[in-house]
């Protein structure tokens, strides 16, 4: 099992790889969901990713009753969804995550998008802080946050937040708001991180992949991997290539690799921007 790096930062440590459980495709049976992320965790992820908007909780509670893993082996986070932020709907969808779940807790809880509603964002961290003092997540966060949104977040919640998860691939640019990140000592957990598999096919990728003897997708996740605070979160329903993105820890990015890949970064890229929630983005 390769042994994969972790973040470590405000008493947290988060696997530096992990496993996204979003929709794919047309699959909807929670029992292949389960099949899934069992497969991903005998194969040694530690980290799983889901969120009661996905409809994906109940599979990964299976896969993680099926794999025989022992549970504080394994670090999960789930999200809020924006229509429960206000602070009894948010307490609610905590506790229907964890029996979706069947677990205890979890151990990052995060806001999955900001307010469309104008919910105040007090009362949404006020209700994330709550679930942390009762036992429900060990840390908090939050997604899809622009810097200013993020820095509000911080200051507004009574517990500190340790991650924020947004989009990240190479052609999105998202150089300010790793800046900020960094500056505020969090993690970024980077979803689509292939670009829903925009990046596969791209020449400059593919080239660097023929050289490394590497996949493009190996390659792309090994970019994200060489980013300091940056977590990287693909998603696979296929064992192969699940393994195969786990198989980036045994080679290196040039400087000069790495900046040809930053340099595909262009407009007009970015895959989730719902109309009427995302932000203004950085």
């Amino acid at each position: 099992m390769t042994n994969i790096p972790a973040f470590s930062n405000r008493n947290i440590t988060i696997p530096k790889l992990g496993f996204g459980t979003s929709r794919i495709g047309d699959m909807t049976s929670m029992d292949a969901y389960g099949e899934l992320v069992a497969s991903a965790l005998k194969l040694g992820y530690r980290h799983l990713d889901t969120a009661w908007k996905y409809q994906t909780e109940k599979g990964v509670g299976e896969g993680i009753r099926a794999s025989g893993v022992p549970r504080d082996e394994i670090f999960v986070t789930t999200k809020v969804s924006h229509e429960y932020l206000r602070a009894g709907d948010f307490a609610r969808m905590v506790d229907e995550s964890l029996a979706n779940l069947k677990l205890d807790y979890v151990d990052l809880l995060m806001v999955h998008w900001p307010s469309p509603d104008k919910v105040p964002l007090a009362e949404t961290m006020n209700a994330l802080a709550k679930a942390k003092r009762d036992g429900k997540t060990r840390h908090v966060g939050v997604a899809n946050f622009n810097i200013a949104m993020l820095e509000d977040a911080i200051r507004l919640c009574p517990e500190p937040i340790v991650n924020l998860q947004v989009e990240y691939h190479p052609y999105l640019d998202q150089t300010k708001l790793l800046a900020a990140v960094r500056r505020l000592g969090l993690a970024m957990t980077a979803y689509c991180p292939l670009g829903r598999g925009r990046m596969i096919s791209d020449p400059v990728i593919a080239e660097i992949a023929r050289a490394k003897g590497k996949s493009a997708a190996q390659v792309v996740l090994r970019w994200h991997l060489q980013q300091a605070n940056v977590i990287p979160i693909p998603r696979s329903s296929n064992p192969g290539r699940q393994a195969e993105n786990m198989a980036i820890f045994d080679f290196t990015l040039s400087d000069e690799e790495m900046q040809r890949i930053h340099a595909l970064a262009r407009p007009g890229t970015r895959i989730a921007n719902p109309v009427g929630r995302a932000p203004q983005w950085d």
